[in-house]
């Protein structure tokens, strides 16, 4: 990682059992798989509108510097 590269953690805190079939895909490509599970990957606006449809499922916060 460069130095003052931002990134964002993305941890699973919901199930994903009885969401919608959209919802799920999202979860799925963002490497989520089981609750507690997390990513770290870069805040591109793909990245954050997937985020934010599946706000209600995931917790993030910005690490790095």
């Amino acid at each position: 990682m460069k130095m003052g590269e931002k990134r964002i953690r993305i941890v699973l805190k919901r199930s994903l059992i009885g969401t919608k079939p959209r919802q799920l895909a999202t979860a799925r490509a963002l490497g989520l798989r089981k609750i507690g599970s997390h990513v770290d990957v870069e805040p591109t606006p793909s990245i954050l509108g997937m985020v934010r449809n599946i706000s209600h499922l995931v917790q993030f916060e910005e690490i790095g510097t």
